[in-house]
């Protein structure tokens, strides 16, 4: 049965499992446009409750710029296998071991690119080895926890998913949020509007994926000062409004980094989706600079 447009990889790219020395990964890889020299390979790593569509919108602009992207679901997410109920496997340093794993497997050296949870697990995956990246953009990704705000719906969600099933939890939600907040997912990533879609991702991944995530997001350390000693370019791209971490907690961030700093107009926590245009040029002239430098 084929896919509504929201999931179907965009023209030039094709969805697969990619094989690496941690297992096999669900990606959506999208080549560099004909008649265009290439440049380089990212990989792009998708936030809590995402996927590898959520970056749909800027394959086509950043391979017409001489990028090849992968996009990935990290294990336990929608498409990519992981263990229903044991959390260890989706600790942070396993999570960034397989990021690890990615790089070598797509062919580093890699721009890396994290959207929300996934910039904080590329900043693990940096920490841990910065030598097969080229650079390290972090999406909407704050130097530590998530906000207060934030921190209750995830709570809420964990303690949800102790007592009831995925599909409960789905049908659930949809009954508890506004109407604007149910075009849109009503969750910390959601970037996508079409329902079915969305609940399919939901039902494919894993609640302990969620569970250990999301203590994650409501625990994490700030490791800014440890990132800033990494010898990588870094930018810090956000929309102009964010409620899981504000606008000026991430401008100082970009400071503390000494990275580039780029607000997308009109974008809120998910710029991949609410601006693509924007955003794409703005992370392909990131790594145009960086090509540059080296």
């Amino acid at each position: 049965m084929s896919r509504p447009p929201t999931f179907t990889p965009p023209p030039g790219a094709r969805a697969y499992r990619l094989s690496t020395a941690r297992g096999e990964f669900a990606v959506v890889d999208a080549s560099v446009a004909a008649g265009v020299e290439p440049k380089g390979v990212a990989l792009l790593l998708p936030g809590f409750t995402g996927s590898k569509e959520d970056f749909n919108p800027l394959h086509v602009s950043l391979g017409a710029r001489g990028y090849r992207t992968v996009a990935v679901d990290g294990r336990g997410q929608y498409e990519t296998a992981g263990p229903e109920e044991d959390e260890s496997p989706y600790a942070q340093g396993e999570l960034a071991r397989d990021v690890l794993a990615l790089a070598e497997a797509v062919g580093a050296p890699v721009h890396l690119l994290g959207h929300s949870l996934g910039g904080q697990i590329a900043r693990a995956a940096v920490l841990l080895d910065h030598t097969p990246f080229v650079s390290l953009t972090l999406m909407a990704s704050g130097p530590a926890q998530i906000s207060v705000s934030q921190q209750e719906r995830v709570k809420l969600l964990r303690d949800a998913l102790a007592v009831m099933s995925m599909a409960e939890v789905w049908e659930a939600v949809q009954e508890m949020e506004a109407p604007e907040e149910t075009e849109t997912g009503g969750a910390l990533d959601e970037g996508l509007d079409d329902r079915d879609d969305l609940r399919r991702r939901w039902l494919g991944t894993k609640p302990a994926q969620l569970i250990a995530t999301g203590r994650q997001l409501c625990d994490e350390p700030d490791r800014v000062a440890e990132l800033a000693a990494v010898p990588l370019p870094f930018h810090v791209l956000s929309g102009s409004r964010d409620d899981t971490w504000p606008v000026p907690l991430l401008d100082d961030m970009a400071v503390r980094l000494k990275a580039r700093r780029t607000v997308i107009a009109r974008a809120e926590h998910s710029p991949n989706t609410d601006q693509p245009a924007a955003t794409a040029q703005a992370v392909a002239d990131f790594w145009d600079t960086t090509a540059r430098s080296r």
